[in-house]
């Protein structure tokens, strides 16, 4: 079954936050390792190095404020899925287990709030 237009837009929003928030990650310095970095469990938005930490980021964009904050959609569920996605990728790739999860919000006019060890 296709896509909704409405679904075609989410998808098209989010993708434009993703890429926004991985731009303004490398001007802060940071390197992203992946986009998009699927695992069993689901899908982190970005991964990237700050220094010696991991950080899985979470990108929420949101056209207007209508539902709340976009941090306030990063649920317990979905902090649970983040974990499970860090331990997956620690075990592909070996990595040591140093990491923090961040949530970055990306607001309509291209605004973007970034928070630090979210949860």
């Amino acid at each position: 079954m296709p896509n909704s237009p409405q679904d075609v837009h989410k998808k098209v929003l989010g993708r434009k936050g993703e890429r926004l928030v991985a731009e303004y990650l490398k001007k802060q310095g940071y390197k992203i390792v992946k986009t998009n970095y699927r695992t069993p469990f689901g899908e982190a938005d970005i991964i990237a190095l700050d220094g010696d930490e991991v950080a899985f980021i979470e990108v929420k964009t949101r056209s207007s404020d209508a539902f709340g904050l976009p941090a306030e959609a990063v649920v317990k569920k979905k902090q649970q899925t983040y974990l499970k996605i860090a331990k997956f990728y620690w075990r592909i790739t070996g990595a040591e287990p140093n990491a923090r999860f961040d949530v970055a919000e990306v607001y309509d006019d291209g605004r973007i709030e970034y928070i630090k060890n979210a949860f």
